[in-house]
C-alpha cells in the first residue's frame, strides 16, 4: 500500500526504467531515480516495495521513519533503507523544504553492503563528500539509456555511493566506537594466531569484553561475516598454502589447520573453493609446471 502527497516543485525530476537482462545481472541495478524539490507538505508512506532506496539531501531536511527508528537526513547526508519493511518519509515540518536525490536500487551487492551500513537493520544518516552529488547526477544521466554500457555504469556508480556510506558507517564517530573496533580487531588477531585450535564465540566475546550478542553484531559490522565463517575462511587459506607449497599429506593438513578429520576438511574445502584438496594441489602443480 502506498500513500503520498506529491508536494514538489515543477522542476523536480522523476525517472523510471524496467531493468533488462544486462542490468539484472549486475550486483547493483536501479528501477527509479529522481531529484525532488520537496515543499512543506511532501510525504510518502509505504508498506512494502521490492527494493532499497537511497536518499541524499542537497538542502533542507527530510525525516525518514521505519519501525521504531526516526532519522533526520540533513544537508550532505545520505541514508539507505530497505523498503520491504513499512516506512514513511517527508519534508521536516520545522524546515519546510527538502531538496534531495533518491534512487530505488536492488541487487546482491546492495543487500551485502546494507548489513554494514545499517547494522541490525537500523537506519542511519551519514555525511558524505560534496562530490557525491556528481554520482547521483550520473545515475540520472545513465538511467534512461537502457543499454549494456549504462547498466554497467549505473552498477559501478551505485557501488561507489554505497561504499562511501559503508566507510562512513565503519569510521569511528566517538572514543567508544574506536575502542570497540580495536577490541574486535584483537579477536581477529586471536583467530589468526589460534586458527588450528578449537575456538568458541564465548572465548572471543570474553577477549573483547562484550556480551555474546553485542560482540556478534559488531564483528559482522566491522568484518562483514560471522566469527565462525571468518575462522573457516582463514583455515582454508592456510590449507591452500600448504597444498601448494608442500607435500604434506592431506590428512595432516586437515589436522594442522584445525579440522576434526580429513572428511570434514575436504567437505569444507570443496564447498569454499569448488574443488577437492587433492584436485587443488594437482592444479597448483600443473600451473607451476606450466610456468
Amino acid at each position: 500500500m502506498l500513500t503520498y502527497t506529491m508536494d514538489i516543485e515543477p522542476s523536480s525530476l522523476w525517472l523510471r526504467t524496467t531493468p533488462g537482462a544486462a542490468a539484472l545481472a549486475q550486483p547493483y541495478f536501479c528501477t527509479e531515480a529522481g531529484l525532488f524539490l520537496g515543499r512543506k507538505a511532501f510525504s510518502t508512506a509505504r508498506t512494502h516495495k521490492d527494493s532499497y532506496i537511497i536518499f541524499y539531501t542537497i538542502s533542507g531536511q527530510g525525516i525518514v521513519r521505519q519501525e521504531d527508528s526516526e532519522v533526520r537526513v540533513k544537508k550532505g547526508e545520505a541514508l539507505l533503507m530497505n523498503c520491504r519493511t513499512s516506512q514513511s518519509y517527508m519534508t521536516d515540518p520545522d524546515v519546510r523544504q527538502w531538496h534531495h536525490y533518491w534512487i530505488h536500487t536492488d541487487g546482491a551487492g546492495v543487500a551485502a553492503l546494507a548489513d554494514i551500513i545499517n547494522p541490525d537493520q537500523k537506519i542511519g544518516a551519514f555525511g558524505l563528500p560534496d562530490s557525491t552529488r556528481d554520482l547521483f547526477d550520473e545515475i540520472l544521466r545513465f538511467l534512461p539509456d537502457e543499454t549494456v554500457d549504462s547498466a554497467l555504469s549505473i552498477s559501478l556508480t551505485v557501488h561507489r555511493i554505497l561504499t562511501r556510506m559503508a566507510d562512513a558507517s565503519l569510521r569511528p564517530q566517538s572514543e567508544k566506537a574506536g575502542s570497540n573496533k580495536k577490541r574486535i580487531q584483537l579477536t581477529v588477531n586471536y583467530i589468526r594466531s589460534h586458527y588450528n585450535e578449537e575456538i568458541a564465540v564465548s572465548d572471543l566475546s570474553e577477549i573483547a569484553n562484550m556480551s555474546r550478542s553485542y560482540y556478534l553484531r559488531l564483528f559482522r559490522q566491522y568484518i562483514g561475516t560471522t566469527p565462525y565463517n571468518y575462522l573457516l575462511g582463514y583455515r582454508i587459506t592456510q590449507a591452500k598454502e600448504l597444498l601448494e607449497l608442500s607435500d604434506t599429506p592431506v590428512t595432516q593438513i586437515a589436522e594442522q589447520t584445525g579440522f576434526s578429520d580429513e572428511s570434514s576438511f575436504s567437505t569444507r574445502f570443496s564447498a569454499m573453493t569448488g574443488v577437492s584438496p587433492s584436485v587443488y594441489r594437482k592444479n597448483s602443480i600443473t600451473r607451476a609446471d606450466g610456468d
